[in-house]
């Protein structure tokens, strides 16, 4: 986290988003303040709280992918809801404390698997010794004249297994297995839909459920598999990977409320307008720090970072309840895309359009090419598709993508070996019919 600077945060989401300057600066320095707040003073550092954001603009221009991406960078737990969720015209809506028990369970898988990495390599070599065991169990001598030839023999035959196993030369070899799992007493639990309950109900209760011992026939390579899980499971200190969770949580976990602008009231004292004020008021107080209670524990939300969005074509910000927008004091405002755009879009990124289609149908040994043209032209359709019909931003180059490639897609298998060359000309003989056809249009692109 030292090295990575406002500026090296900005280049590394220019990887993968192409303009919004102005919010990837606001995420950057936001970011960047995390850091500076860990090397203060402790009694100051509790007083700095995090500068939330508030982006505004239309629908694909970025606003995810720009939170997502940037608590990736730091391996942050990160959560993304959208506020409309939470207020439903004839339902109940969800809890909103359950966005910080979401971000809790994501944090507590995230330090779940580092912790396995960390084991890995001696839960394998324990699930080795296991398989070992059921292949060639420690005999019983007969006399103690024959004990250290017989050990000899019983070693060196180990050791051959153990190549052969490492070799996968037993891979597909069938054993019977012994497997622990925990047991919900009582039945308690029979409906498909109360799985997650049970779930849950074994999370929780952990050590104070009884294990039940399940034999099952699988092939060496499961064995392997099943083994080294429940070796790692072993070795992991839950009451550690609990603790790290919270702390990641508490100080480095984003929240991304998505379509914000859809609870922002407009004045009227009845009707769903005060459902949507009740939801801001009922946000409030995660958004300016409180205790919420997660079944692993109190969690602390005073320093989580909260990204709000929204397109506001209809709401402003100001309708938002004035505790609510004072706690978002950073405003970005993004941009919407043109061809341009969309032209940077399909080639620049490292996750580019183009680039993952040429990947995709490598794979079935078809080599695709577009020429300059072709992704002008791609650009184009897409930037009047969204004039057209509805402006959805940069997804539309994935329906305009998926409909021109349709049948390269389908016949790939047959084409294997060929070289394809996508021009303007063929671009626009696939999608001139639909583009001269408005309700096509809105329904295929």
């Amino acid at each position: 986290m030292e090295n990575l600077t406002p500026k090296k945060i900005v280049e590394e989401l220019d990887k993968f988003i192409i303009g919004q300057e102005q919010a990837k600066k606001a995420v950057a320095i936001a970011l960047r303040n995390r850091y500076r707040r860990q090397l203060l003073p402790k009694e100051l550092r509790d007083e700095v709280l995090p500068k939330n954001i508030l982006m505004i603009g239309p629908t694909g221009v970025g606003k995810t992918e720009i939170a997502r991406r940037l608590a990736r960078l730091v391996n942050a737990p990160f959560v993304k809801v959208e506020a409309s969720k939470f207020t439903e015209v004839g339902y109940v809506g969800r809890d909103v404390e359950s966005i910080i028990r979401d971000i809790t369970e994501i944090a507590m898988n995230m330090i779940k698997q580092e912790h396995t990495k960390r084991v890995q390599e001696k839960a394998k070599q324990m699930a080795e010794e296991r398989v070992l065991d059921i292949l060639l169990p420690q005999p019983g001598y007969s006399k103690e004249s024959d004990v250290t030839e017989e050990k000899s023999s019983y070693k060196e035959t180990r050791e051959k297994l153990r190549k052969q196993l490492r070799e996968g030369v037993l891979d597909d070899r069938y054993i019977e297995v012994d497997l622990k799992e925990k047991v919900v007493p009582f039945g308690i639990i029979s409906n498909v839909a109360m799985e997650e309950i049970e779930i849950n109900l074994k999370e929780m209760l952990g050590s104070f459920l009884p294990e039940k011992v399940k034999r099952k026939k699988v092939k060496i390579s499961e064995a392997l598999t099943l083994f080294t899980q429940e070796e790692a499971g072993k070795l992991i200190d839950m009451e550690k990977v609990t603790k790290e969770a919270i702390e990641r949580v508490e100080q480095t976990g984003i929240v991304f409320i998505d379509e914000i602008d859809k609870i922002a009231s407009r004045g009227s004292s009845y009707g769903p307008d005060v459902s949507r004020e009740g939801v801001q008021r009922d946000l409030l107080p995660i958004v300016e720090g409180s205790t919420v209670t997660t079944k692993y524990g109190p969690v602390r939300t005073d320093h989580i970072l909260f990204i709000a969005a929204g397109a506001f074509h209809i709401a402003k910000p100001s309708d938002l309840v004035p505790e609510l927008q004072g706690r978002f004091p950073i405003r970005v405002e993004l941009s919407s895309l043109g061809k341009e755009e969309f032209i940077r879009i399909l080639t620049e990124p490292d996750n580019a359009l183009i680039k993952q289609y040429i990947a995709l149908l490598a794979t079935e040994g078809v080599e695709i090419e577009f020429t300059p043209d072709a992704i002008a032209e791609i650009a184009e359709i897409s930037q009047e598709v969204n004039e057209k019909t509805e402006n959805i931003g940069a997804r539309r180059l994935h329906t305009v993508m998926e409909k021109l490639l349709e049948d390269i897609s389908f016949n790939a298998s047959d084409l294997k070996g060929q070289k394809i060359i996508i021009d303007a000309r063929m671009v626009r003989d696939k999608l001139n019919e639909i583009l001269k056809s408005e309700d096509l249009s809105r329904y295929i692109l």
